[in-house]
């Protein structure tokens, strides 16, 4: 073997090692951003999660924001004020879901669930009072988005109608939404 056809195999096994290497380093960046989007996803889920805890723990807090999503004229000035303060952290999530689903963070399955959720409450009128009067702005093209939401009255009515009739009467069992195929 001469020490040209030793440069030849040199350079032939370092392109061998250049190109696994890049594969490796691709494997390595997609389970990162895979990763990411996991934590990404947990990280909304848990702001969404706290925000109900604090509900469930809080009878009080649970009749004042069930009261003022439906009529806040009924809620004294500081109940008017703390569910300001409870719908700003709600929103504040969702802007944020909002976001990294813009950015590919959040799957489409998950980000169509959480849209379909914002549309809901979007649709209480008391959520709408507060939304054209909130005291801090959210971005752009979340405030664009909500206030389509709104315009357009994007929610299920269907789901709606299910669930008032679950809050109206809840020993009756709600007829079961039609299957997906």
């Amino acid at each position: 073997m001469e020490l040209h056809d030793l440069s030849d195999l040199g350079e032939f096994i370092s392109s061998v090692a250049v190109v696994v290497s890049l594969i490796y380093v691709a494997i390595q960046v997609r389970q990162n951003t895979s990763s990411i989007h996991t934590e990404t996803f947990a990280r909304a889920l848990e702001r969404v999660s706290t925000m109900q805890s604090v509900l469930f723990e809080n009878g009080e807090l649970a009749r004042l924001q069930a009261q003022g999503v439906l009529d806040p004229s009924k809620l004294t000035r500081e109940e008017r004020l703390q569910l300001t303060w409870w719908l700003s952290e709600a929103f504040g999530a969702f802007e944020f879901m909002f976001h990294q689903a813009k950015s590919g963070a959040l799957p489409d399955e998950v980000w169509s669930r959480w849209s379909a959720t914002i549309a809901w409450w979007a649709s209480f009128p008391g959520v709408q009072a507060w939304w054209y009067a909130r005291p801090t702005p959210f971005s752009r093209s979340f405030t664009a988005f909500v206030d389509t939401l709104i315009r357009d009255g994007r929610f299920d009515p269907e789901a709606a109608s299910r669930f008032n009739k679950f809050l109206v009467a809840p020993s009756m069992r709600p007829s079961p939404p039609p299957s997906v195929a």
